[in-house]
């Protein structure tokens, strides 16, 4: 007679391996918050993949091969990093100083709500049409004049600045 051994159900999986699978990340890792985001990588792979994984004598190893090549990718990948780091630490990025003017129209672009304030300083600072700030931020240009119309609003009376270009004020 034949038995035909059906596949465990991944989620009946996930929940026997998934705690031992995150104190193995942890171990290699060292960080709690790591060994999450390396166990549930691994599980994603898993559920993937569950078709083939599912059916192997024992998928729990084949997780755990998993984890620990994802642990090991990262602390690679965070190595290569803190080299990096170190090469780049003595390197002073020179920021040319702004005029007091610039540096009150900055500090108020920086009070807006996010994505004016994103806006605003590539279509000004960086000299990004609309299009292109569009295109950076992942909406759409519509999006980014009305962005740049409430910016401009906001800031005008904060810097004195009437809409028709008039200052009541220095800066």
């Amino acid at each position: 007679m034949v038995y035909l051994v059906r596949a465990e159900a991944f989620d009946a999986f996930y929940a026997r391996e998934y705690a031992a699978l995150v104190a193995l990340a942890f171990v290699l890792t060292g960080s709690a918050a790591q060994a999450e985001d390396v166990a549930q990588e691994a599980m994603l792979a898993a559920y993937r993949r569950w078709g083939d994984v599912g059916e192997m004598e024992f998928p729990g190893a084949w997780v755990r091969r998993v984890c620990a090549n994802v642990a090991t990718s990262l602390a690679r990948r965070r190595l290569v990093e803190a080299r990096a780091l170190l090469r780049l630490r003595g390197r002073r990025v020179e920021v040319a100083a702004l005029d007091d003017g610039a540096a009150v129209f900055w500090a108020e672009v920086r009070r807006l709500p996010r994505r004016q304030a994103q806006c605003l300083a590539l279509f000004y600072m960086y000299g990004c049409s609309v299009t292109e700030t569009a295109s950076v931020l992942g909406c759409s240009e519509g999006t980014v004049k009305t962005h740049l119309a409430r910016g401009r609003a906001t800031l005008a009376p904060r810097l004195g600045v009437h809409t028709d270009g008039e200052r009541t004020n220095e800066l």
